[in-house]
């Protein structure tokens, strides 16, 4: 089965940085294009940044220029580089296939608050 799992959340403040991993086995990661979601309280689900099989990025406009998606194939992990944070960034993010939906993992919450 497809395991994903996701870290590096945590209580920051507005204007701080901070880096999310994912790691996902069960497959061969390689051939998928991955991306990052969040989910805030109340809100819909929204796909903040996508990055696909061969790098290429692409994001959502709120976050452009603030956040970067890498991945690293030899190690099956996608990473999201987050600055200049503030509190509309608050989420549980989560990360999954784009094209192809493999498993929800169970997110790691990102706060942004003084």
């Amino acid at each position: 089965q497809v395991q994903v799992v996701e870290s590096g959340g945590g209580l920051v403040q507005p204007g701080g940085s901070l880096t999310l991993s994912c790691v996902v086995s069960g497959i061969i990661f390689s051939i998928y294009d991955m991306g990052w979601y969040r989910q805030a309280p109340g809100k819909q689900r929204e796909l903040v940044a996508v990055i696909t099989n061969d790098g290429t990025a692409s994001y959502l406009d709120s976050v452009k220029g603030r956040f970067t998606i890498s991945r690293d194939n030899a190690k099956n992990m996608v990473y999201l580089q987050m600055n200049s944070l503030n509190p509309d960034d608050t989420a549980v993010y989560y990360c999954n296939g784009v094209h192809t939906i493999l498993s929800w993992g169970q997110g790691t919450q990102v706060t942004v608050s003084s």
